[in-house]
């Protein structure tokens, strides 16, 4: 139908036309003749007959109004000189066109007829709408001007039109977590099928495409729309819109999903209250938006009140108790919507009662009410930010740390939105560099770890997109990108990336993988492109199929950065015939927000990284090429490197450095580091934290003492085959005894192991080099509880004088804890550092001191000097304070000094020496520590043999009375028999000897 009449008005009709035929091929053009023209399109079938024909007519009316006009007859003009004239009997309008002061044509169609496929592709709408919609008003441009064609019709009987095809669905209401399964059946051949949702929540219709929860298929006849784990989020009219016969079509069909309790949120959740502070409270429950209509209502809710009002995206039922109940109550929030179960959303209420631990009342950071012992007092947050404030109630009536998940309702809009869209709503083309821009925006606004786990999210699941659709980013939304990276880097550590990494451990190589994924989607057209921030330098290149000799590029970094990539590396892209696209980044900050793993093969104590990553990769036709081989310079560096990069599939996701495929080569410069790898990823290179210039003198003085060392301890276990029978007279020195040469065995075995162990090939394939590092583990362990063993029997004999032990018994229990507890922790370092690849130093047959299994050496130890420490601090009490009654036999007092001088003499050396040797892997020392740690390190041997057997004055006297020489009379007599013991003083004593003398 036609509105109020214009000066222009351009009508597409039917004509029912009176007169001959006309020749076969005959199509006049358009023309302008007074006010009529005409332009034919069908042919009339015979002469008087009348035929419809469609015809293109622009009238143009000055005084007359247009219905007198139209109500003339009209006389076309002939197609040729033997053609009849044609009578207009008849008049259908198909199409309305305006013009506009812009002198554009407006032109919609009229009931039942639309505008065909071709010509809705070539003109832009008269409104903007989504870009699969069938086009109801189309804009033209002076003459040309279009007109709608008749729908086919519906059959012999019906001339209404039909739509070619039908949508098949189970069911209306979807239960969630169910599969949707939209089913289109077609009788005819379709084209540009399309899928989109259309819900409250959305000013458009949202583009469906294949995601994590969308699937699609199509066969004969049919196409299939599968959508998993459904829920409210996909509620709405779902359109098919295709083409076929020539004209696009839509097809609706409405989905209903119930809301799940999870989709309601409770504030509180729980609630804990004292009725004498708190005689009422609030309880509420809030919905997101949703097609299926609720009741919601409140039990118990007998002498309360409840109210309903909105917030930004819910809806909110508010209870409020006036009166406290006297028990506990729970409060069950009830939504009902007609047709379905109730969805029931309880709230436990607990009453505070006489005798009760409660947290009391504090306002410091938030309103915390009284609350009960156990239990967990909440907060709302602040306005504009989305989660809730948390504060647990110890068991004592003390608060804890509060613990809150607000985040900024932006960035968890922009979260929300990044999710969906990689489940299959959405047009990623659009949404994507939308969602860069605002992120850079959102950036000021982060304020807590929450805050920064949403961002860094946000950029997670943007950078999925891209790389399942394949769409590209033009320059404006890569920089919103690394704008927004540079100031994600300078983050605060200790506020903001430690505790977010606390809970999410990948989120630093998260954000790795999405900057290198976003990076290199940049459209072709917009390369070369260079970009550099203080933390972030991008530089890219168009490669053409005729690539130059090598790829090169540099970073003003400190020191410069270079890079190179072969030409023979990049010669499978040449022939494809494909441009490709490289992409070179540099992260400052970032290896140090990583965390500190590291793959198997890297088993050095601690690593330094340069304070920079390096990215690099190619794109070639959509796919990311990643076989290249790369050369990096990193500079001048003045210790030991690996070349690493960042594997994101190590240690459970988290991700980790690894070195397969690097490798250090030399350089022209003697101090300059470089790196081959055989693929192309994010690079970067360790370094000793503490290193150690290789320093030959040094391992061979360390090789001159382990000798040493062995030979000191052989010759003292001959002095022991000599005067064995002589040392061990009573309980206590054989005792004594027993442990010092199961002492000087392991010592002696562990040596010469260790010795070995400098022969073998290192590394964690080497079945030898494990094995003598599990030997040396166990048997220097088993030296140090050997000496533990004879400080507890000391320990004893001192406080339990006249408490005498079982030798056999004491011997076993000796036995167990000098042989079987280091075996235990020789056991439990090798199964649990093995598996991790962190059990063995790197070039070297000892254990790691990164992942811990030194620490399973040292700590015990260090314990056990400790320990020695003590009972010599308390044997030498004893002694400074001798009592007649409870002085032991001159004998046993001879061997408790041997002991004491054993383990006085010792312990000091064995707890200076790891102590060194746990210092030089904790700071930062020079040259010289390392030299003192090899020389009391590998001469242990020598002590044991000084100052543990030679140095005891019955060791001296077996040995002189063997070698024919006597030893002069001591002042103190000793007669024994095999139970007692007579102990006569001389009566002349010189004053000028000490007492130890005396003592011995």
């Amino acid at each position: 139908m036609v509105c109020s009449a214009v000066p222009l008005l351009l009508l597409a009709m039917t004509l029912p036309i009176v007169g001959s035929p006309v020749a076969p091929g005959s199509q006049p053009g358009p023309s302008q003749t007074g006010g009529e023209s005409g332009q034919q399109l069908d042919q009339a079938s015979g002469a008087g007959e009348s035929v419809l024909v469609l015809v293109h007519v622009q009238l143009d009316f000055s005084h007359e109004t247009w219905l007198a006009a139209l109500s003339r007859t009209l006389t076309l003009p002939p197609a040729s000189a033997s053609s009849s004239p044609r009578t207009l009997t008849g008049l259908s309008l198909t199409t309305e066109c305006r013009v506009k002061p812009d002198g554009l044509t407006y032109c919609a169609c009229l009931s039942g007829y639309q505008w065909n496929a071709s010509v809705c592709s070539r003109h832009h709408p008269c409104q903007q709408s989504y870009n699969h919609r069938p086009c109801g008003c189309l804009v033209f441009s002076l003459p040309d001007a279009g007109y709608c064609q008749l729908l086919p019709p519906g059959g012999p009987v019906s001339c209404l039109p039909v739509v070619p095809g039908t949508l098949r669905l189970n069911s209306w209401l979807q239960a969630p977590g169910n599969t949707l399964n939209l089913t289109l059946i077609t009788s005819q051949e379709t084209t540009n099928l399309n899928w989109f949702l259309w819900h409250t929540r959305s000013p458009r219709p949202i583009l469906l495409q294949p995601g994590t929860h969308v699937s699609l298929s199509s066969s004969q006849g049919q196409a299939v729309l599968s959508i998993v784990n459904i829920s409210h989020k996909w509620e709405g009219e779902y359109m098919c819109c295709f083409e076929a016969q020539g004209f696009r079509w839509e097809l609706y069909q409405m989905v209903r999903v119930p809301l799940q309790a999870t989709d309601v949120t409770r504030l509180p959740d729980q609630l804990s209250i004292s009725c004498a502070t708190s005689p009422g409270f609030q309880l509420s429950c809030c919905i997101p938006p949703t097609l299926l209509g609720y009741l919601a209502s409140w039990s118990p809710g007998e002498g309360s009140g409840a109210s309903l009002f909105s917030m930004p995206g819910d809806r909110c039922l508010v209870l409020a108790v006036q009166h406290c109940p006297t028990a506990d109550t729970t409060y069950t929030c009830d939504l009902q919507s007609p047709g379905l179960a109730p969805l029931r959303v309880p709230i436990s209420v607990t009453i505070i009662q006489d005798g009760d631990t409660t947290c009391p009342e504090d306002s410091s950071a938030a309103a915390w009410n009284v609350t009960k012992a156990g239990h967990v007092a909440q907060a709302p947050c602040p306005v504009n930010r989305t989660g809730m404030v948390k504060r647990t109630c110890g068991s004592d009536g003390v608060w804890g740390p509060i613990h809150s998940n607000c985040t900024d309702s932006g960035l968890l809009a922009l979260l929300q939105r990044a999710q969906l869209l990689w489940a299959g709503q959405g047009w990623p083309d659009e949404e994507v560099p939308q969602s860069l821009a605002q992120l850079l925006e959102q950036t000021v606004l982060v304020s807590s770890p929450s805050d920064l786990l949403a961002l860094l999210d946000t950029m997670t699941f943007l950078a999925k997109v891209v790389a399942d659709t394949r769409i590209q980013l033009n320059r404006s939304a890569l920089e919103a990108l690394l704008k927004t990276t540079d100031k994600v880097l300078d983050m605060d550590t200790n506020s903001l990336w430690t505790p977010a990494q606390v809970e999410k451990p990948s989120a630093s190589s998260n954000l790795l993988l999405a900057v290198e994924t976003l990076a290199r989607s940049l459209c072709p057209q917009d390369h070369p492109f260079s970009f550099s921030l203080p933390n972030v330098q991008l530089q890219t290149q168009l490669l053409r199929p005729t690539f130059p000799d090598d790829y090169r590029v540099s970073f003003p970094t400190q020191p410069p950065l270079q890079a190179q990539i072969p030409r023979y590396s990049l010669a499978p892209l040449a022939t494809s015939n494909s441009t490709a696209t490289i992409t070179s980044l540099v992260l400052r900050k970032l290896d140090d927000l990583l965390p500190s793993h590291y793959g198997q093969g890297l088993e050095d104590a601690l690593y330094a990284t340069p304070g920079l990553v390096f990215a690099i990769s190619i794109m070639a036709d959509g796919q990311a090429f990643s076989q290249g081989e790369v050369v990096m310079d990193f500079g001048d560096r003045d210790s030991t490197v690996h070349c690493v990069f960042w594997d994101h599939h190590l240690f459970q996701g988290n991700g980790g450095w690894s070195d397969v495929g690097c490798q250090v080569q030399a350089a022209n410069a003697s101090t300059t580091t470089q790196c081959t790898c055989r693929h192309l990823t994010a690079f970067s290179i360790l370094m000793s934290r503490h290193p150690v210039p290789e320093n030959p003198s040094l391992e061979l003085l360390g090789r001159v003492g382990l000798g040493a060392s062995i030979l000191a301890l052989l010759v003292c276990l001959g002095v022991y085959r000599l005067v064995w029978r002589v040392l061990v007279r009573n309980k206590l020195a054989y005792l004594h005894h027993a442990a010092l040469l199961n002492m000087v065995l392991c010592l002696l075995a562990a040596d010469t192991c260790f010795l070995g162990a400098l022969l073998l090939p290192p590394g964690p394939r080497s079945s030898l080099c494990l094995a003598a590092a599990f030997l040396c583990h166990f048997l220097y362990l088993a030296t140090f509880f050997w000496m533990l063993a004879q400080a507890l029997v000391l320990a004893h004999q001192l406080l339990f004088v006249f408490h005498q032990l079982s030798k056999c018994r004491v011997l076993s229990l000796m036995v167990v804890l000098g042989y079987l507890c280091p075996m235990v922790f020789a056991g439990l370092a090798l199964g649990l550092y093995l598996p991790q690849g962190q059990y063995l130093r790197e070039g070297e047959c000892w254990l790691d001191g990164k992942g811990g299994a030194l620490y399973m050496f040292v700590g015990p130890v260090l314990v056990i000097v400790g320990l020695n420490g003590l009972v010599l601090a308390m044997a030498i009490l004893k002694l400074l304070r001798p009592s007649l009654s409870e002085g032991p036999q001159v004998e046993k007092r001879q061997a408790l000094l041997g002991v004491i001088k054993a383990l006085l003499v010792l312990t000091p050396i064995f707890g200076l020496t790891w102590g060194l040797g746990l210092a030089t892997l904790l700071e930062e020392v020079s040259i010289v520590p390392h030299y003192i740690f090899t020389i009391l390190n590998t001469s242990q041997g020598v002590f044991v043999l000084l100052f543990g057997c030679l140095m005891d004055k019955k060791v001296q006297q077996a040995l002189l009375k063997r070698f024919g020489r006597a030893q002069p009379p001591n002042s103190t007599i000793s007669l024994a028999t095999n139970e007692t013991h007579v102990l006569e003083h001389s009566k002349e004593r010189p004053e000028d000897v000490s007492y130890e003398e005396r003592l011995t």
